[in-house]
């Protein structure tokens, strides 16, 4: 089974798409947090521990931030939160550097839950990286969508099936 989560910021992505691994896994599962944490970005290490409180115990975690292949393998399950953060971490290797490892990722039998950040609904940015960013999230986003078993809209902590 694979599942793609999505939603705005602050959306309750992480928190549904922890149900939904705890209830499809059949021995503990695999937390992949993708976040660089080498910045001094308080505010994102405060999110990082607020993460690691919600999660508990209930998860193996693997911090990985450029290549996701090495890390899963087949018959687990998977939580990756988040591919924003993944696409970010990888804008120098390009897209097809991204597409392929989805590719061979979606060949592993495994269960992995995808959460990705919805940030296409906006004005177009005015500066190139982050327009570049916007583009590779949508382009993974439609990858993720169409590989997926189901797909999730997150809003408020509100779950909406739409595949």
């Amino acid at each position: 089974m694979k599942s793609f989560y999505f939603g705005g910021q602050k959306s309750g992505k992480t928190s549904c798409a922890i149900k939904k691994v705890l209830k499809i896994a059949t021995s503990k599962p695999y937390y992949i947090a993708t976040y660089d944490n080498s910045y001094d970005d308080k505010a994102m290490q405060q999110r990082v521990q607020n993460h690691i409180k919600e999660r508990g115990d209930d998860f193996f975690t693997i911090e990985e931030t450029k290549d996701l292949t090495k890390v899963i393998k087949s018959n687990e399950t998977y939580l990756i939160d988040c591919m924003t953060m993944f696409i970010l971490n990888n804008m120098n290797n390009g897209f097809d550097y991204i597409k392929r490892q989805l590719e061979e990722i979606f060949k592993i039998d495994c269960n992995i839950v995808f959460i990705l950040n919805d940030i296409n609904n906006g004005v177009i940015p005015m500066d190139k990286y982050s327009r570049e960013f916007v583009d590779l999230s949508s382009l993974v986003g439609q990858i993720l969508a169409k590989n997926c078993d189901e797909v999730i809209e997150v809003k408020y902590s509100l779950e909406r099936r739409l595949k």
